[in-house]
């Protein structure tokens, strides 16, 4: 999954009413959107998958890609949920083929030349609908007519999702009585709880009166800056990277907390470049997996965020983004990214694009996370926007893979502690086939955080079966 920028984130009229249940008879890969057979994958897939385009800027024809996959159980009446990828720039094939979705890479295998893909046991859309949509515009097969309209921001990707959803509601309002939920991970922490508070917004004033909103999940998200980078440095101690002389040093030179009108002293640089030195062969997205070559962009296409001080910029951490086509041949096969070729391989061929009714010579060449887009990072913080939407009484899940170091959990809990909800559920361990699968604590107003352990950046990635049974429990309202 793409990480931040660090100092360096569906249909057809011939749909079933919302009150029914029952499979459609598909038509494989026709004007109906209706897709039964993707090149990769040997037989018909076991899943309803729809892909489709909304205009959602007629001045510059930006149009934005999804694929919708119906429930697996019950579509008629399970939630509805708009999943949305980090980068800014990511494509959410991501979450489709490495993290909630129903269709995975299978390393070792391929078809007719293909990498083969194998059906997910995992998948969030056992129990939910899900539409993928790949925003901001220039992320995955999303694109415009105009160059004018590639210009985007957060506030620019917030009002286009939901002008996304409104027109997709209005032309399949089969779907307005499905319970709706918005989610996300990584950098999509900063769309999420936005687009959220918007619709709320719009239900109050009119505007959005009938969505079924009942709230929002975000996954590693990235939230504030300034509880999200120092948070790295006390998670690195805690991790045994840094020895207690090393992170005192850091304390006492450093400030620690808002240092936005603060200056950095040559003690200071001096302790971070400590750090940096030992934490610098570790991999971010999960500390315990092997921080491969490939994973570390080149050094002028390190994304980089606008921080406002040097205390700030204290971790300039590799990531896996994989910006440019890579050679399996260049990966060792222990590499998680290794996998991630897969996607590159699969998604530029012609007969996939074909299959998934790509409109032709929009996206030259598709490529995981785009960097490329001009992106403005115009919202600092998204703790009002959570602040905003859980008050009003919608249900909220955050969590975090305890083994990330991009987000790391501290500082996640940090910024929820400055919500100043009252705790409902003390601290505990949560379940999975009798396994401690993390640990969670609920507060008021419907908030409920979790961990997941051994989970990295982002956490279904890592640890599927565990985050499948969160999010079957969480939204069917029941205790982890």
């Amino acid at each position: 999954m793409a990480t931040p920028r660090l100092a360096a984130i569906f249909f057809s009229l011939l749909c079933c009413s919302a009150s029914s249940s029952r499979p459609l008879n598909l038509i494989s890969n026709s004007s109906s959107g209706f897709i039964t057979h993707l090149p990769g994958f040997q037989g018909a897939l076991p899943f309803h998958l729809q892909t489709g385009y909304v205009e959602v800027d007629e001045s510059n024809g930006v149009h934005l890609f999804y694929y919708f996959v119906r429930s697996e159980r019950s579509p008629g009446v399970d939630p509805l949920m708009l999943w949305l990828t980090g980068g800014p720039g990511c494509s959410v094939l991501t979450a489709l083929a490495y993290e909630i979705g129903p269709l995975s890479f299978d390393l070792n295998g391929y078809v007719d030349g293909l990498p083969k893909l194998v059906y997910n046991q995992d998948s969030w859309t056992k129990v939910s609908n899900v539409i993928f949509l790949d925003s901001p515009v220039g992320a995955g097969f999303s694109y415009s007519d105009t160059e004018k309209g590639y210009k985007s921001s957060d506030t620019k990707a917030v009002n286009q999702i939901v002008i996304f959803l409104k027109k997709w509601f209005d032309k399949y309002p089969q779907f307005l009585s499905n319970p709706l939920y918005i989610g996300g991970d990584s950098y999509s922490g900063m769309i999420v709880p936005t687009v959220t508070s918007e619709i709320a917004r719009g239900k109050e004033d009119g505007s959005q009166p009938n969505l079924n909103l009942k709230g929002y999940l975000v996954g590693n998200p990235v939230t504030d800056f300034n509880f999200d980078d120092p948070s790295r440095i006390p998670f690195a101690h805690g991790m045994g990277f840094l020895s207690d002389e090393i992170y005192e040093a850091y304390k006492k030179s450093c400030s620690v907390g808002d240092s936005r009108h603060q200056s950095i002293s040559i003690e200071c640089i001096n302790s971070l470049g400590a750090i940096d030195e030992c934490i610098k062969g570790i991999c971010p997205n999960h500390v315990l997996e092997p921080l491969c070559a490939f994973a570390s962009p080149q050094p002028h296409k390190t994304p980089k965020l606008k921080l406002n001080s040097g205390a700030r910029e204290m971790l300039q951490l590799p990531v896996y983004i994989g910006e440019e086509e890579p050679h399996l041949s260049e990966i060792s096969l222990q590499c998680r990214t290794a996998g991630y070729i897969m996607s590159y391989i699969w998604a530029n061929n012609a007969s996939v694009t074909e299959a998934l009714g790509i409109h032709k010579g929009t996206v030259p060449a598709w490529s995981r996370c785009n960097y490329e887009i001009p992106y403005t990072n115009d919202i600092p913080s998204t703790v009002k926007y959570h602040l905003d939407v859980t008050t009003k009484g919608y249900r909220c899940l955050v969590y975090n893979g305890d083994h990330d170091m991009v987000i790391p959990f501290i500082g996640t809990q940090a910024w929820i502690k400055t919500l100043n909800f009252s705790i409902v559920d003390e601290w505990r361990p949560w379940f999975v086939d009798g396994q401690v699968a993390g640990f969670t604590r609920s507060y008021s107003n419907n908030l409920t955080f979790a961990t997941v352990k051994g989970g990295g950046h982002t956490a279904p990635e890592y640890m599927p079966r565990q985050c499948f049974a969160m999010f079957t429990r969480w939204v069917s309202g029941d205790p982890l």
